[in-house]
């Protein structure tokens, strides 16, 4: 799967992405770091990616109909969580094959202890 990393997740992400067979392109390496949220959802559509982060502004349905998209993924984090405890939540959640596969054209908000799907 393809993933598109927004900027407020840790670089390392993309590592952990890599690590599971996945290939990942984080948005500070394309020139986007510093974007508004419709340019990053609009290269994610445009590249067939699934955008995955932190930003609970990705979960608004209205602004980023997950049908529109090869999937979006929101990560529902503690406020203290570092950068190992947002990677092993990336790589948790990279683990659920059973998600992954039904992923596209639905939104993912995945906290520390459970995955939950917005359906089709």
């Amino acid at each position: 799967m393809q993933f598109l990393i927004d900027a407020d997740l840790p670089r390392a992400v993309a590592k952990v992405i890599a690590s599971k067979g996945h290939e990942p392109i984080d948005v500070r390496d394309i020139g986007l770091g510093t974007v508004d949220d419709t340019v990053i959802a609009a290269k994610a559509k445009s590249d067939t990616r699934c955008l995955i982060s932190g930003d609970f502004g990705f979960a608004d349905v209205r602004n980023y109909p997950p049908e529109s998209y090869s999937g979006i993924v929101v990560l529902d984090l503690p406020q203290d969580a570092s950068a190992n405890t947002i990677c092993r939540i990336v790589a948790d959640f990279l683990e659920r094959d059973d998600i992954l596969s039904i992923l596209p054209g639905r939104l993912a908000i995945v906290s520390v202890d459970r995955i939950r799907l917005r359906p089709r």
